[in-house]
C-alpha cells in the first residue's frame, strides 16, 4: 500500500508539471501539449522505483564511504522514491477489501469497454466497403454514428451513410483531411494507451481529466492540420456543426470522430482562424531537459541508495531449518549450531537482526508487529567447514568464525524472511563515552589475546576488552546509541561497579537517583574508569525494514 501510495503521488505531480508546462504553450501547436498529456497518462504505467531500482544495480566502488554516510544526504529524498517501511500489521481484510473494491471497478470499465468495442466492430463488418482514393479502406455504414477511424493497427474509415449528400463537397473534403489527421498521427493507439491507464487507476480522478485534455488537444490538433491544408474556416466549422446534428458521437475514445472536446471554443478558434506557433529552440531544449531531468533524477537516486544498502554476505549456508517455536518456549537463545553453524531457539526476528548485523534493537526502524511477537527456530549449516568453536581457537579466529556466522544468518534473512533493508543516519538521543578531563583510569590488558566479559546486573569484569567493545555493551545496558569518542586505542582490563537503576534508559539529561545507596551506572564511570557519558542528539546509524515476510516453515 505505502508503495502504491508513492506512486500515485508521483505521479500526480508529474501530471501537475505537465499541465503547467501546457498552459505556457497553450499558444503552440495542440498537437506538442498532446504528447506532453500522453506523457502524463503513461507515467501511471511506469513507476519511479522501478528507475530507482535500476539505478541500484549501478555500483560506484570509486566512492569509499560508510554505509550511513551517503544516507545523511539523499535520505529525505530517497523515502519518498523508495518503498516506504512496513507499517503496523493491520487486520487482513483492508487489503483484501481494497482489492475488491479495486476489481470490481477495472472489471466493470473491462466489460464496458469490450461491449462498446464489440458494437463497433459491428457496426464495421455491416458496413458497405466504398471504392474512394483514401489512404486507408473506407466503408459505409448505417448507424447513425459520426464518422470516424476504427482500428488500431488496421484501421477503417467509417462515414455514415448519406455523409456525402449532407455536406457539401469542401465541407466532406475537410472532414476526410480531419480523419486523414487522426490516421497519421496514430491517435487510436494513444487514445487505447490511455484506456489502458484509466482502467487500472479508475478511482485517481486526475486520470480522467487527462483524458478529457487527451481528447481536447488531438480534436484541436487535426483542426490545426486541416486549416492549415487550405480548407475555409467556415466550410470546415459548418462541417463540425451539421456532423454534430445529424449523427452521434463515437462511443469509444480510441475511435476517433471529427466532433469533440469544448465545441464552441472549437468553432471560435477555427473561425478566428488562430495562428498556432511553432516551438522556439529554446522551448524545446527545456522540454528536453525536463524529460531527461524526469527520467535520469530516479536514476540518480537509486545509484545514491544503492550505497546505503548493506553489502551483500560473502558467506551462505548450505541447510537451513526455520520452523515457529512452541507457544511455551520464551526464553531466546543464540549458540553453536550443526557443523560449525548456529542455532537459535525462541528467537524473534529482531534478535535475529542484531545477531546478524551487530545492531540493538532501537537501531531497526519499521517492519511490522510480528517481527518482535512471533519466535522462531532457526539452525543451519554452513556452505563451506568450519571447525567448531573451541579453548584452543585464539581470539581473532574465534571473531572470524563469529563473523561468517553472522554474515550467514544475513543471508538466510535475505533469502527465506526476503528482508530488504536500508542503512541511514537518523539524528536520536544518544550517548557519547569520553575521557575525563583528568585522564582514562584503565589498566592496559596483561594479555591482550584472553579478551573475556562478564557482566552480571550492577557489574561488569572485562580482561583484554577494547573500547568499542565497552560502549556496545553500555548502548544496550541503557537502550541508546553509545558513541566511542574516548579515542582510545587497544584494548584493557577493568572491573565497574555500579548500582543497577530499575528506571534505565533514561530521558536525555536524566540521571535519577539509585533506588538504593551506591552509585548510579554514570557516577561510576567516572570514578572508577575516568569515563563519562553524555547524554545529547546526534547521528545513529540504524536500519530501515523496508521489506520482510515470515517464513514458510520446513
Amino acid at each position: 500500500m505505502n508503495e502504491l501510495g508513492n506512486h500515485l503521488w508521483q505521479s500526480t505531480l508529474f501530471a501537475a508539471a505537465v499541465g503547467v508546462a501546457c498552459f505556457a504553450m497553450r499558444k503552440n501547436r495542440a498537437r506538442t501539449r498532446y504528447w506532453l498529456w500522453l506523457a502524463a497518462s503513461l507515467k501511471f504505467l511506469v513507476p519511479f522505483s522501478l528507475l530507482v531500482s535500476a539505478g541500484t544495480q549501478v555500483e560506484v566502488r570509486s566512492v569509499h564511504l560508510p554505509p550511513v554516510m551517503p544516507a545523511l544526504r539523499v535520505e529525505q529524498i530517497t523515502n519518498s522514491f523508495a518503498p516506504m517501511p512496513s507499517a503496523p500489521e493491520q487486520g487482513p481484510w483492508r487489503p483484501r477489501a481494497l482489492a475488491a473494491v479495486w476489481s470490481a471497478g477495472s472489471l466493470l470499465l473491462v466489460v464496458r469497454w469490450i461491449r462498446r468495442w464489440r458494437a463497433l466492430n459491428l457496426v464495421r463488418r455491416r458496413a458497405t466497403p466504398l471504392a474512394l482514393s483514401y489512404p486507408i479502406p473506407v466503408a459505409v455504414s448505417t448507424s447513425g454514428i459520426e464518422p470516424g477511424v476504427f482500428g488500431l493497427f488496421r484501421p477503417v474509415l467509417l462515414i455514415p451513410e448519406g455523409l456525402a449528400g449532407a455536406l457539401a463537397p469542401d465541407q466532406f473534403e475537410a472532414v476526410l483531411a480531419h480523419e486523414l489527421c487522426h490516421v497519421r498521427s496514430r491517435d487510436n493507439l494513444t487514445a487505447a494507451l490511455h484506456i489502458v491507464v484509466s482502467t487500472l487507476f479508475w478511482f485517481h480522478p486526475g486520470v480522467w481529466w487527462i483524458g478529457r485534455r487527451m481528447i481536447e488537444e488531438r480534436e484541436r490538433a487535426c483542426d490545426e492540420t486541416v486549416l492549415g491544408q487550405g480548407s475555409r474556416p467556415e466550410a470546415y466549422a459548418q462541417s463540425i456543426l451539421n456532423i454534430c446534428k445529424l449523427y452521434a458521437e463515437s462511443p469509444l475514445p480510441c475511435a476517433s470522430g471529427v466532433t469533440g472536446a469544448d465545441l464552441k471554443r472549437r468553432i471560435r478558434e477555427i473561425m478566428t482562424r488562430r495562428t498556432a506557433l511553432d516551438l522556439t529552440f529554446a522551448r524545446k531544449a527545456g522540454l528536453a531537459a525536463a524529460g531527461i531531468v524526469a527520467l535520469a533524477m530516479p536514476m540518480v537516486i537509486g545509484i545514491l541508495r544503492a550505497q546505503t544498502l548493506p553489502p551483500p554476505p560473502a558467506y551462505g549456508y548450505e541447510v537451513a531449518s526455520i520452523k515457529p517455536s512452541p507457544p511455551d518456549a520464551t526464553a531466546s537463545r543464540i549458540g553453536p549450531g550443526p557443523q560449525g553453524g548456529m542455532r537459535a531457539q525462541s528467537a524473534n526476528v529482531i534478535t535475529l537482526l542484531m545477531f546478524a548485523y551487530g545492531a540493538r534493537a532501537y537501531q531497526f526502524v519499521g517492519g511490522p508487529g510480528w517481527i518482535q511477537s512471533e519466535r522462531f527456530d532457526v539452525s543451519f549449516t554452513p556452505d563451506r567447514p568450519e571447525p567448531a568453536p573451541s579453548p584452543a581457537m585464539s581470539r581473532q579466529q574465534m571473531e572470524q568464525a563469529f563473523d561468517r556466522n553472522r554474515q550467514r544468518m544475513q543471508a538466510i534473512l535475505r533469502d527465506r524472511f526476503r528482508l530488504v533493508l536500508r542503512a541511514e543516519t537518523h539524528e536520536l538521543p544518544m550517548y557519547a563515552l569520553s575521557v575525563v578531563r583528568s585522564g582514562a583510569k584503565l589498566n592496559p590488558a596483561a594479555d591482550p589475546k584472553a579478551m573475556r566479559m562478564a557482566a552480571s546486573p550492577g557489574q561488569i569484569t572485562a580482561t583484554a576488552v577494547d573500547m568499542k567493545i565497552l560502549a556496545t555493551y553500555l548502548a544496550g545496558l541503557l537502550g541508546r546509541y553509545v558513541a566511542n569518542d574516548t579515542g582510545l586505542e587497544g584494548s584493557y582490563d577493568f572491573k565497574l561497579d555500579w548500582t543497577p537503576d530499575s528506571t534505565e534508559p533514561r530521558q536525555p539529561g536524566e540521571h535519577p537517583e539509585a533506588a538504593e545507596p551506591g552509585p548510579s551506572i554514570f557516577t561510576a564511570l567516572t570514578e572508577q574508569l575516568g569515563l563519562r557519558l553524555e547524554s545529547k542528539k546526534g547521528p545513529v546509524p540504524v536500519y530501515v525494514i523496508e521489506r520482510i515476510e515470515k517464513p514458510s516453515a520446513n
